[in-house]
């Protein structure tokens, strides 16, 4: 008999300076009716008449989240994020533009992911996760060729998956392991589809920060046709 062994965490800290009384309190009144249930997911319960589900991994602060909400309000958007005062800030920021199309998974998006019906989403973002850039850490990196599979299967065909970093080797590798996957395509044709960010595309506080060691690459992929 072989010991299971959970996945490596891909997320660093859960928690960093502590959060202010008011949003505190805001979470406690909002998160438990935004938080996504336990046990299978049904889009269609969450959100009855919703045209289509989209998942974000790792929302942050959550202003990429909320703008793509309010731009889509007939779109259910489903965000995972560990990080407490990240939830917190997309908390607040569903409430203040009073989004009613978001649900949260406050954990790990793989837990997530597990629970979600096959080709139950039309898009997925992952914008800048953990970018563990020392090679002793890359096996933290969330881009593992088991998420990609499990992604493949909640993606419905035709479908689209954007991948953005400023880290050159994390870059390289998750276009390594999503082209690996036979489910994904990758239509880009010139160095601006990738350089330039997508015209949907709202920049977030990460992002602003320029941490990484190179200028931000998205990569667009498409959920091929099943066989």
């Amino acid at each position: 008999m072989t010991d299971h062994h959970p996945p490596l965490r891909s997320f660093g800290r859960l928690k960093s300076r502590p959060i202010k009384p008011r949003q505190a309190a805001l979470m406690a009144a909002r998160l438990p009716g935004l938080r996504i249930p336990a046990g299978p997911v049904d889009p269609a319960a969450l959100m009855p008449g919703a045209a289509e589900a989209w998942l974000e991994i790792g929302f942050g602060g959550g202003e990429h989240m909320a703008a793509q909400a309010g731009r889509h309000p007939g779109v259910l958007i489903l965000g995972a994020e560990p990080f407490v005062n990240g939830v917190a800030s997309a908390v607040r920021h569903i409430d203040e533009q009073g989004l009613e199309n978001v649900r949260l998974h406050d954990g790990d998006v793989r837990d997530l992911v597990a629970r979600l019906p096959d080709a139950g989403l039309a898009r997925i973002f992952i914008l800048f996760p953990d970018p563990w850039p020392k090679a002793r850490q890359q096996k933290r990196r969330l881009v593992q060729p088991e998420l990609v599979a499990d992604l493949a299967r909640t993606l419905k065909p035709g479908g689209r998956l954007r991948f953005a970093s400023d880290v050159a080797s994390y870059v390289d590798q998750a276009l390594e392991r999503f082209l690996a996957n036979p489910a994904f395509a990758w239509p880009a044709e010139r160095a601006d589809d990738w350089r330039r960010p997508p015209a949907d595309h709202v920049t977030t506080r990460y992002e602003e920060k320029r941490l990484g060691d190179c200028a931000p690459v998205f990569l667009d992929f498409v959920r091929l046709p099943f066989p």
